[in-house]
């Protein structure tokens, strides 16, 4: 099976599943190892279709996980390719995209254990502590983007044992005022810029929110699928020194 992807995050699944050989055309963003057979097809939000449809693939992965890729999967509809469009907002939502991707490309049993293993990783991050500390998980700096209510960083960190300090508010993610950040209380802000080569964290120190801030790369948050347990590993690292809320 020829297999396109128009998303990081389903670029680390099919890795993950050991089916990074059979992918014809990828977007210019994916990093997972083995990439320089595919076809790039520049960034996710602008998408060369007519060198997608080059590439002749059986199946394309795109997903609206990336805001504003609704018009490439259109585009792609339009050009009569076979698609699948992944959406999850949450973790079980990711999982069982993970399973999703597994059986459409004949590796079901692969793909129920890839779910299964990051489920159970997930889990065993989880600490009870008397007060959940407070994070906010900042996607971009001018102006102040961050994950909020329907985010699956909002259950990333429920299963941490922290909260999302913006959970309180709709969406994935939305544009913020500096007092709106500073009313949400962070104990901890998360730089996880997209699409930067350098993560600056001295900028949200610069704004004397009084909360800590640590550097996660957007490839451990930012993607809904197997790579999620490497920002985890990282958030729980950060949580804990913190020494906020007392542990067990």
């Amino acid at each position: 099976m020829r297999l396109a992807s128009l998303t990081c995050s389903n670029t680390d699944i099919l890795h993950a599943l050991g089916a990074t050989g059979a992918l014809v055309a990828v977007d210019s963003h994916s990093d997972a190892p083995g990439l320089d057979h595919a076809a790039r097809l520049g960034p996710d939000l602008n998408i060369d279709v007519p060198a997608l449809v080059a590439a002749r693939p059986d199946l394309v992965l795109a997903s609206l996980s990336v805001p504003g890729m609704e018009r490439v999967v259109a585009e792609v509809e339009a050009a009569g390719l076979n698609m699948a469009v992944l959406d999850p907002t949450t973790l079980d939502q990711t999982l069982e995209s993970i399973r999703q991707v597994g059986a459409l490309i004949g590796r079901a049993p692969q793909g129920e254990a890839l779910a299964q293993a990051l489920d159970a990783d997930l889990t065993a991050l989880h600490r009870e502590t008397e007060r959940p500390v407070r994070v906010v998980v900042e996607w971009w700096p001018r102006p102040i983007i961050a994950a909020t209510r329907e985010s699956w960083v909002t259950e990333l960190l429920a299963r941490l044992g922290a909260v999302n300090a913006l959970g309180d508010l709709d969406g994935r993610s939305r544009p913020l005022t500096l007092e709106q950040v500073r009313e949400a209380r962070p104990d901890l802000i998360v730089c996880s810029w997209c699409g930067v080569k350098k993560l600056r964290p001295e900028v949200i120190e610069a704004r004397g929110l009084g909360a800590a801030v640590v550097a996660i790369p957007e490839s451990g948050l930012g993607r809904p699928g197997p790579r999620l347990i490497e920002g985890a590993r990282q958030l729980r690292a950060a949580i804990d020194g913190l020494g906020v809320g007392g542990g067990t």
